[in-house]
This record gives structure tokens, sequence and C-alpha cells, in this order.
């Protein structure tokens, strides 16, 4: 009975033993092993894609758990980057990003629902969340995706994720107006975590 008692004991510490809490994790940007970028539709002709440069983040996150993950960014808008000088001036002056009156967005999650798996088998998730952009707060929803976890070869622990979203952007602010197929802008997001 005891040998018994013993051998259950054991094989719940195995399963739950230090997962009873989150881990924490800050966003790799120093290493740039995290990105968001958009895309928007030229007066529907073509796309216009971007990256912002300049962001942070942090997030908790246990794989046993995904319900109770969190994460916040907050992110630059002066640091957009298009790949065109004229084109960047343009987009974060007052016709648009208007960043000097709001130099910063972010996103502060609120809820995460696990929806089961992708066809490769990993863990995706619906995360909800307030979205910040010109002094508006709207909620967006990200579609998020676990691309994998384990160890590092620096020592540490990493866990990375990827998701999309799409904004109108004329929801946060009356922006140039380009017609009703530039209004929609998708975001992607992709970050390597490093556990604290």
């Amino acid at each position: 009975m005891l040998k018994k008692t013993l051998i259950t004991l054991a094989i719940s510490s195995a399963l739950f033993g230090g997962l009873a809490q989150a881990a924490d994790y800050k966003m790799d940007t120093e290493r740039t092993h995290a990105f968001v970028n958009i895309k928007v539709n030229h007066l529907g002709f073509s796309f216009v894609t971007g990256t912002f440069r300049d962001f942070d983040g942090s997030f908790s996150f246990d794989a046993n758990k995904p319900e109770e993950a969190k994460v916040q960014v907050t992110l630059k808008t002066a640091s957009l980057f298009t790949n065109n000088a004229e084109r960047d001036k343009h987009v974060l002056g007052k016709d648009f990003l208007n960043t000097s009156k709001f130099p910063e967005a972010t996103f502060v999650s609120s809820k995460v629902v696990p929806t089961g798996t992708d066809d490769k088998g990993r863990m995706t998730a619906d995360v909800t969340g307030d979205l910040t952009l010109m002094g508006t707060t709207k909620p967006i929803l990200i579609k998020a995706t676990l691309i994998g976890d384990g160890k590092d070869p620096w020592g540490g622990e990493r866990v990375g994720f990827e998701g999309t979203s799409s904004i109108n952007r004329q929801d946060f602010a009356k922006m140039m107006d380009l017609g009703p197929q530039s209004n929609t802008v998708e975001l992607y997001f992709t970050f390597e975590g490093i556990r604290q």
C-alpha cells in the first residue's frame, strides 16, 4: 500500500510539478527574433508591406493552461519601415499615423481561448485584446499558433508564436481616404520569448 502511494505521488509530481504557475517570457527583440508586420492594399492594384522596427513585449504562458496566457506589447509608431523613404514620411505624418501626436501603440490581451491544433499538430488559440492606436482603443482578435518551445543553444528556454489579425484603419482615426479596398490592414506577428 505504501509503495503504491509513493508511486502515485511520484507520477503526480512528474506530471504536475512546476506547472502550477505560468512562466514569464520577454520577447527577443534585441536579437530581432520578433516581428510586427503590416500589409495594406494600394488602390486595388498591389500591396504595400511594412514592419515596425522598434517595439517590446512580454507574456506569460503555460502549455498545460493556455487559456491563462497573457501578452502585452508596446511599439513605437514612428519605427514603421515600408522600404521607401518618401512613403514612410507620408505614412508617419498627419494624413495617416500622425506619429508626432501618437508615438506609441499598445496591445494588451484580455482573453485566450484554445481552438485545437493546426494541420501540423501545433496548438492554436484565439487571443482577444485591446489595441490602442492613435488614442483610440478597440478590441481585436488574433489567430495565434504555438510554433515551438524548449531549450536554446545559450542555455535558456524559449517559446515562439505567430499570429494574424486585421483592423479597419478608419476605426481608429480618420485617415486619408484611399478607397474601401485600402481600409483593411492585415497584421502578422511572430516572436520568440526568453524565459525570465
